[in-house]
């Protein structure tokens, strides 16, 4: 599998950049909702939970607070480093397993089969992103639910049409230089549906994120009023044509039996 993407070296920046912002709140916001609705659905039961390419775990750790086995697999070490000192933190280390390895390398002989697999801002990074959904629908039990997020090139383009980068629209969306943390391969919304319904995954639940945020012309709204635009975000994320708009995709799909 090519090109999968290692944060060390950039852990800290990551953090920053990602989570310490409204963007990153908006991401927590709007993922956190649909895995609980997802959860108020299932069996009240322990599930065994992946959490592929998770990084420092934002969205697992909660899970594993609610009593939920995880196992946190992440090409960075530093990412995981980083999780293993907030879980042992939180006194939730019984609850994880931590494993550097890229997924691809993770087998259903060694690791069993999950009930739930979170795979987040991890697609875009791979340039075989069929394969890669092809090996997470192997580690993931019959009946068992997927939570995908990945970057849209739809909104990407948009965004790029609306702040006039038209250079940039005409270079196919390829920048000369590589930034660290722009992902090499957006994905068609399109495409990601078809490979999810080719592998037997239904569709149960879809979310935009940023919707809203990334195309707000008043920068200081952003910070300033970060709570009202959380909940614009929220109330606007699953409406057409705002979710297609957003700068992720939240899909939330269930394995066929």
């Amino acid at each position: 599998m090519k090109s999968n993407t290692n944060f060390d070296g950039k852990s800290d920046t990551f953090a920053r950049n990602i989570y310490g912002t409204t963007k990153g709140r908006i991401r927590l916001a709007v993922l956190s909702r649909d895995i609980d609705e997802l959860l108020a659905g299932l069996p009240d039961r322990p599930l065994r939970i992946l959490d592929a390419g998770g990084g420092f775990g934002p969205l697992s750790q909660p899970l594993a607070a609610l009593g939920h086995q995880v196992v946190l697999c992440d090409l960075s070490g530093e990412m995981l480093a980083l999780a293993r000192e907030q879980v042992a933190e939180k006194g939730l280390l019984d609850q994880f397993e931590f494993i550097q390895a890229p997924i691809q390398s993770l087998s259903v002989e060694d690791l069993g089969q999950f009930d739930l697999i979170l795979c987040h801002a991890v697609l875009e990074w791979v340039e075989e992103q069929a394969r890669l959904l092809s090996c997470l629908q192997a580690l993931l039990a019959d009946g068992g639910h997927l939570s995908l997020m990945f970057y849209n090139r739809d909104g990407l383009l948009y965004h790029s049409l609306v702040m006039g980068h038209f250079d940039y629209v005409h270079a196919n969306l390829v920048k000369k230089r590589r930034q660290k943390l722009t992902p090499g391969w957006p994905c068609r919304p399109e495409a990601v549906y078809r490979w999810l319904d080719e592998l037997g995954f239904v569709i149960t639940g879809r979310s935009g994120v940023r919707v809203i945020h990334d195309y707000m012309v008043e920068k200081r709204i952003k910070v300033e009023q970060a709570d009202e635009v959380i909940a614009m975000e929220l109330a606007h994320a699953r409406q057409e044509p705002f979710m297609h708009l957003g700068r992720y995709i939240h899909v939330l799909a269930k394995k066929g039996d």
